[in-house]
């Protein structure tokens, strides 16, 4: 049976191809190292949500050229 210890992944800061032990940094930077990651999801949710309405808008376009094919431009 293996040691649970070394199964255990340390918390690991690498910031600017530094590393840093994250249990042991103070408090403060603890808190900021989790708004970036709160503010990272934040950004990869909002990019999704983008990326959804890119293909809805595509689709809405879709079906007013279907549309506008039956109907006689004026020019």
């Amino acid at each position: 049976m293996s040691n649970s210890t070394s199964n255990e992944r340390e918390a690991v800061l690498t910031f600017e191809d530094k590393k840093y032990d994250l249990k042991n940094l103070p408090k403060e930077i603890q808190e900021l190292v989790k708004g970036m990651q709160v503010a990272d999801a934040q950004l990869r949710m909002h990019e999704d949500t983008l990326k959804v309405l890119a293909v809805g808008r595509q689709h809405l376009a879709m079906q007013l050229k279907e549309k506008l094919e039956k109907i006689n431009p004026i020019n």
